[in-house]
């Protein structure tokens, strides 16, 4: 008897899961406890501790603000407090939390459990524990900084991001944001670059404030809120497909006859599951002062985002890599499996994290906000026209800072910006700079109010400029969104490149501006002259138009805007000369250390593919061609019973032929792959890696979609019952 593959009975788990209920806590009076009672109440903060002196408070946010070293009195008050805080919530245990260069975090946890000089059983955590840890730093990707046998790193406490409890079953763990350093003190992590342009920024910005006659500024601020897209998958679903649980992402899947092309999953009705997952993480994520603002349906099916309000750039670099985490873990609990990768599906959205990203001052003033008359405020406009000159300078190395494997799937399609960076920036604001740069006066539009024709509806003020989905650098009203950032992706190191861009215009300007004034030029005035210097320079990285149209790429060409289509064209950025020169005098990375992640990258990249092609390969004899030849095997019967019938067979004729040429096309692409991936890594074992990532790119992954194009016609005509894995429709639909 010929063999059907089973039952599709993870269709009806799915459908019938329950929605699973969480308790709240309330309060002393029995209500439900609001969002501000329980906000932060896992986090150490040491500025409402009762257990920290002020004196000791005061100290610490010294160190914090100004990089005053940290004593070790200091931090042993810290350790006693948390240790009490930390075990009477119930912890037991304690980790350095820190982020390699693998793309997520690392823990070792270690007990309280230690013992006084009596010999009883304390529970403590000592000064030079909270400190200081030491992981295997050759067991992290390091990119040559140390090898097998060299094994001493250090973690290192970051005492500007809070502590906080992560709950466990049966129990909580302390964790410690730490920053990662191999035994010779090289950045081995995407926290220490990060510190070190937050730092520069904070001292070039404040200058050139104090330059152009605000004294009162003595800080500036990175501040960041990171969008995160993501897909959900019913659990059952997700274990029946070899492809998601090895790659994280499908590697062959006919599109479903309705996905979104109708419109009406964005901002649509959240289904019932998802929204009790959404609920509890909301939750978790306000517990763990993590400020969860927005959540809704993304434009695919099975998509949804969650954004968070602006923090502190370091702080969202770890809340972002926080909340990435605690997604996957509470899918888990409500019988999901979450997808970060930045393209789960072929022919749908993918999966971006658009960075959020501003500057302010120590009075609470951003300086992205153009005000009310932007045509006038020129300190706007210089920044403006500093952040356009520090982009078209660095586009390529901002593009290499989201060079991932996943991106290459998404960047240019459904919505995501193409790799060629621009900036968006609107007419208005076009208008105003071109009126400076040919020294004309401009007559600002008056903003326009919304009339909808009745009296129900609220009049509202229409913005100056409409928004640019297609742009991986947009001007969105008050800051800039870099939306060519990857779902996966740690925002860290795009939030470095991006920091350190900028500071180095910023020195420029700071002595263009120190040397007009000493000419007699007012504030203004220099101010007006930088505007115009910076735009003229820069003006070719402007685009207010259709990033995915072929005229756009073919114009930018013509402008001289680097075009690096694949990821690792983006990587070898980092091994430009003149790139290393500039982060090296920027201070915010050795060349040893820009070495160290080129390497890396360019490893990651051979690995995740031939993961991905090995697992393609996999399933291609263990799944789709097994279901191949089992048709075939049906319809040959058929067509031999049917003649002996002397009966018509020529419907299961033409099956067996499409059938059969599919199954032998998909075979002989399987060698083909095979043979190509065997001869590519050959160039890896003999040294030649960024040749084997270049091969990757450009030979295995098309051969891969060319199998999947083949896979899913033979998906389309073999019946349902017989087909081995999953299709769209259930991973998408069955929520």
């Amino acid at each position: 008897m010929s063999r059907v593959f089973d039952d599709k009975n993870y269709r009806s788990m799915a459908i019938n899961r329950e929605e699973r209920a969480f308790q709240i806590p309330t309060d002393n009076n029995g209500k439900r406890k609001k969002i501000p009672q329980y906000f932060g109440e896992n986090v150490f903060d040491f500025r409402k501790s009762d257990d920290i002196s002020p004196a000791v408070r005061a100290a610490l946010n010294e160190v914090v603000e100004t990089g005053r070293p940290l004593t070790k009195e200091i931090a042993e008050e810290v350790a006693r407090a948390v240790t009490k805080w930390a075990t009477d919530n119930g912890a037991t245990h304690y980790c350095h939390w820190f982020h390699p260069l693998t793309g997520g975090t690392a823990e070792k946890h270690d007990s309280f459990l230690s013992f006084s000089k009596h010999g009883v059983a304390i529970e403590k955590l000592g000064v030079d524990q909270l400190i200081q840890g030491e992981p295997d730093a050759s067991s992290f990707p390091n990119g040559g900084a140390r090898s097998t046998f060299e094994a001493r790193g250090y973690t290192s406490w970051d005492i500007s991001s809070p502590m906080f409890l992560i709950d466990g079953i049966n129990g909580k763990t302390l964790y410690i944001p730490t920053a990662f350093v191999s035994f010779n003190g090289e950045a081995l992590d995407i926290k220490i670059p990060l510190l070190r342009s937050i730092g520069k920024m904070d001292s070039v910005v404040t200058k050139f404030m104090n330059l152009v006659g605000h004294k009162e500024i003595s800080k500036i601020i990175v501040t960041c809120g990171a969008e995160q897209e993501y897909f959900l998958v019913d659990r059952e679903i997700y274990f029946k497909r070899p492809d998601l649980i090895m790659t994280g992402r499908t590697l062959q899947g006919k599109l479903s006859t309705k996905n979104q092309q109708l419109s009406d999953h964005y901002f649509g009705t959240i289904p019932n599951r998802v929204l009790a997952f959404m609920q509890e993480l909301d939750f978790e994520l306000h517990k763990l002062g993590f400020p969860a603002k927005t959540r809704h349906n993304e434009v695919a099916p099975g998509q949804f985002e969650i954004a968070p309000i602006f923090s502190e750039a370091n702080l969202a670099s770890d809340h972002n890599q926080l909340l990435m985490a605690c997604i996957k873990k509470m899918a888990l609990r409500h019988g999901f499996v979450a997808l970060l990768h930045e393209k789960p599906f072929a022919g749908i959205n993918g999966s971006g994290k658009h960075i959020n990203w501003s500057l302010s001052d120590n009075v609470g003033r951003n300086l992205l906000d153009p005000g009310e008359s932007p045509h006038n405020n020129y300190l706007f406009l210089s920044v403006m026209s500093i952040i356009v000159e520090a982009v078209y300078r660095h586009a390529d190395l901002l593009r290499a800072s989201v060079a991932s494997h996943g991106n290459d799937h998404r960047l240019g399609g459904h919505e995501a910006p193409p790799s060629i960076i621009s900036i968006y920036l609107g007419e208005a604001l076009v208008r105003i700079f071109e009126s400076i740069a040919a020294e004309q006066n401009l007559n600002p539009n008056e903003r326009k109010v919304m009339d909808l024709q009745t009296s129900r509806l609220a009049h509202f003020f229409k913005d100056n400029s409409d928004r640019n989905r297609t742009s991986p650098f947009a001007f969105t009203g008050n800051k800039f969104e870099f939306r060519a950032v990857g779902s996966s992706q740690p925002i860290g190191l795009p939030l470095t490149i991006l920091n350190a861009a900028v500071v180095e215009v910023f020195e420029e300007s700071n002595l263009f501006i120190e040397k007009r004034l000493k000419e007699g030029k007012n504030a203004e005035e220099a101010l007006i002259e930088l505007i115009r210097k910076w735009y003229k320079s820069a003006s070719a990285i402007i685009f207010n138009g259709d990033g995915y149209t072929q005229e756009w790429i073919r114009e930018a060409e013509k402008r001289g805007l680097p075009n690096l289509r694949t990821s690792i064209d983006g990587i070898k950025i980092l091994k430009d000369e003149a790139r290393i020169k500039f982060l090296e005098k920027s201070g915010i990375l050795s060349a040893g250390e820009i070495r160290g992640r080129y390497n890396v990258y360019v490893e990651n990249l051979i690995k995740h593919l031939e993961i991905e092609a090995s697992t393609l390969n996999t399933m291609l004899l263990q799944n789709i061609i097994p279901a191949g030849l089992e048709y075939k095997k049906i319809l040959g019967k058929l067509v031999k019973q049917q003649k002996e019938s002397e009966i018509s067979a020529s419907t299961e004729r033409a099956l067996l032929v499409k059938t059969a040429g599919l199954v032998d096309s998909i075979y002989l692409q399987h060698e083909k792959l095979e043979s190509t991936l065997k001869e590519v890594l050959a160039k890896l074992s003999s040294g030649e890696a960024e040749l084997c990532a270049d091969l990757m790119a450009k030979e295995v992954m098309p051969q891969m979609k060319a199998i999947a194009l083949e896979c899913n016609k033979l998906e389309e005509i073999i019946p349902d019952a017989m087909w081995p894995l999953p299709k769209y429709s259930d991973l998408l639909f069955y929520k």
